[in-house]
């Protein structure tokens, strides 16, 4: 058996055009503060004509295994968790074994995994099972998280963002799975879905998806805390774990999230909250779990009494959401690079607990606990290789107004073939894959920008 199975290495690829939500909130007549302080959004990043999920992918996935010098024939099993539908049978997978057909490597395994924002954590976990059971093969496994959230014009458009996250997976990893401690919640649930093929538009309903994402979290959590119970002969709180990671459509739901997790462990009598706290959050006491979700006043006492905790264990986590915006299935996997990004140097030793959750309704909560690693695969190179102050330094901000004709183009573009983009990468930075043309049979074509003089792979078409 494998042993401390988990993330060897990360990289994250998002576009380089965002528009600020100040300006975003001046553009839709909204009230001043409604993105940045009612959602706690700062900027939103969008694919224009020349990114999607594809070419995310194909950036992401390069920029990995030429940073940690990876063989690409060491890869056997590659999964990808996306909500983006770009083709109703072909995998987004598939496009990725461009890069691996030209060293001779096709003898990999795994598909697309497709749940809301979940898929990315089903495709995680396929790959740490894989690697820790008999079918593993002694390569190393690849996950990829790749998104590009949009919204109708209205209320929930400033909730968006596109991203791309490569993990490297293998044993002896410096991010462990501690598998036993895991808790998940299934159910269904009309709150977030997009059954409409035609467009890329979800249908929502935002009060219904936050009470099915409190609701999924206080079940995960349960269930997380029984485990860990069992194996371990004591009960678990949030005193355990030195840093708690969510899946964030807006940071607000984050900030919702923890103190939920506060007042869960308030009424389980857990020994993390003090008498100040349990005093402030004893009026709450006799309500239902329904009532509870529904209560202001519970929300807002809970986050007062969590404060504190949140600014030392979840505010590290927050960067890449609050500057990216959501990420669907590479959400939560933004945030724990946030952590790494802020914390590296520290996180030896520590455990760190996920909480993954995608609409209609899948959830899990799970464990990592951190080690340094040995270099290349360290906490101290990863956060190196991600560069994530340098990415976001060099973005280029676009006004609302060019923002709002791009995802007009972008609509009209949906789904349609037989065009041939501008192809301009001028604000691209090397070595990012970029789409050029679908063809009249829909074949979708992909070159990748130059890196110094020399043009890399050139333009790639269906593996050919």
């Amino acid at each position: 058996m494998a042993k401390n199975v988990g993330i060897l290495a990360m990289d994250i690829y998002f576009p380089p055009t965002y528009v600020q939500q100040e300006a975003l909130e001046a553009h839709d007549g909204a009230s001043k503060g409604k993105y940045t302080i009612g959602l706690g959004q700062d900027c939103m990043p969008f694919c224009t004509e020349v990114e999607d999920v594809i070419s995310m992918s194909l950036t992401a996935v390069t920029s990995l295994l030429d940073k940690y010098n990876i063989d690409p024939k060491q890869i056997g099993r590659l999964e990808v968790g996306s909500e983006t539908v770009i083709d109703k049978s072909k995998s987004i997978k598939t496009f990725l074994m461009q890069i691996f057909e030209k060293f001779g490597n096709t003898d990999i395994e795994g598909v697309d995994s497709t749940n809301a924002c979940y898929g990315g954590t089903a495709a995680l976990f396929n790959c740490v099972n894989w690697v820790e059971s008999s079918s593993w093969d002694g390569r190393y496994g690849l996950v990829v998280c790749t998104d590009s959230a949009v919204y109708a014009e209205g209320p929930a458009r400033p909730t968006g963002g596109a991203a791309a996250i490569a993990m490297l997976i293998g044993p002896e990893a410096p991010i462990a799975f501690e598998s036993k401690f895991r808790g998940s919640h299934m159910s269904h649930a009309y709150d977030f879905y997009k059954p409409n093929l035609a467009s890329e538009y979800p249908v929502v309903d935002g009060k219904l998806s936050q009470t099915c994402y409190l609701m999924a979290l206080d079940s995960c959590y349960k269930h997380f805390c029984a485990k860990y119970e069992k194996l371990e002969g004591k009960q678990f709180s949030i005193s355990d774990a030195e840093y708690f990671v969510f899946h964030s459509p807006y940071n607000k739901l984050v900030q919702k999230s923890f103190a939920r997790l506060v007042f869960n462990d308030f009424v389980r009598n857990a020994s993390s909250i003090d008498d100040a706290a349990k005093e402030k959050l004893a009026p709450f006491s006799t309500l239902s779990g329904d009532e509870s979700y529904q209560n202001r006043d519970l929300e807002k006492v809970s986050q007062q009494v969590a404060k504190p905790l949140y600014d030392a264990k979840v505010q590290p986590t927050t960067l890449i959401p609050k500057q990216v915006g959501n990420m669907y299935t590479a959400s939560l996997y933004a945030a724990f690079a946030s952590l790494l990004h802020n914390k590296h140097t520290e996180l030896a030793g520590k455990r760190v607990i996920l909480f993954s959750y995608g609409s209609g309704l899948t959830a899990t909560m799970f464990s990592l606990r951190l080690h340094e690693g040995q270099h290349p695969f360290s906490l101290s190179n990863i956060a190196t290789v991600m560069n994530v102050a340098g990415k976001l330094k060099t973005r280029h901000e676009f006004p609302p107004e060019k923002f709002a004709v791009i995802m007009k183009l972008m609509e009209h573009r949906y789904g349609a073939k037989d065009f041939v983009t501008s192809k301009d990468c001028s604000i691209l930075a090397p070595g990012t894959y970029y789409l050029t043309e679908v063809d009249t049979m829909y074949r979708r074509f992909y070159a990748q920008k130059a890196v110094g003089d020399t043009v890399e792979n050139g333009l790639l078409a269906n593996g050919h």
